[in-house]
């Protein structure tokens, strides 16, 4: 009796085993743009003491970012639907990393407005292009769903972890460094 040795198909996830790496630099722009939504916090005492802000200017330093995410992801999502989601999320990358150092360097509260404004534009680019992508890499929904499950527990564990990273560098930096 004679066996015929079968070599085992490898499925298509099989042959893509950088997925689960590419998901880890995604999950990690999430990170950063949810850890910037929490992080000034504990800087307002000094981003007061050096800037002078109103009270006004004060709320607007604080909650910009988040009021212009939420207000751009869906036009951004589309936006990367047109355009591509891999050349929005590069772009999206680059202009966080230019607009936080125009943010750290910001000399009057109307700049740090503005700059934390254009962070926001950014910051919604990087959450909808990012998800994308990870549905595009991952083609087993059990795999899809994991992959998703992470990507939205970075962003949870993103704006836990933001007041601690701002304590941390305020203890050892300046308030320009969150």
């Amino acid at each position: 009796m004679t066996s015929t040795l079968r070599q085992p198909v490898q499925t298509e996830t099989e042959l893509r085993p950088g997925r689960w790496l590419a998901l880890a630099v995604l999950v990690l722009a999430v990170l950063l743009v949810a850890v910037d939504a929490t992080v000034l916090g504990l800087a307002t005492p000094h981003i007061s003491e050096d800037l002078h802000p109103s009270g006004t200017q004060l709320l607007w330093i604080g909650d910009v970012y988040s009021f212009v995410i939420a207000g751009l992801l869906v036009s951004m999502g589309s936006l990367g639907d047109r355009v591509g989601r891999k050349r929005i999320l590069l772009c999206g990358a680059a202009a966080f990393g230019a607009i936080s150092v125009l943010n750290a360097y910001a000399t009057t509260p109307g700049l740090m407005i503005l700059a934390r404004a254009l962070l926001g534009v950014a910051g919604a680019t990087l959450m909808p292009a990012t998800l994308a992508l990870i549905r595009n890499l991952f083609h087993d929904p059990r795999e899809r769903s994991l992959a998703i499950g992470i990507w939205g527990a970075t962003a949870s564990a993103g704006t836990a972890v933001g007041p601690i990273v701002g304590g941390f560098l305020l203890e050892h930096f300046w308030w320009g460094s969150v």
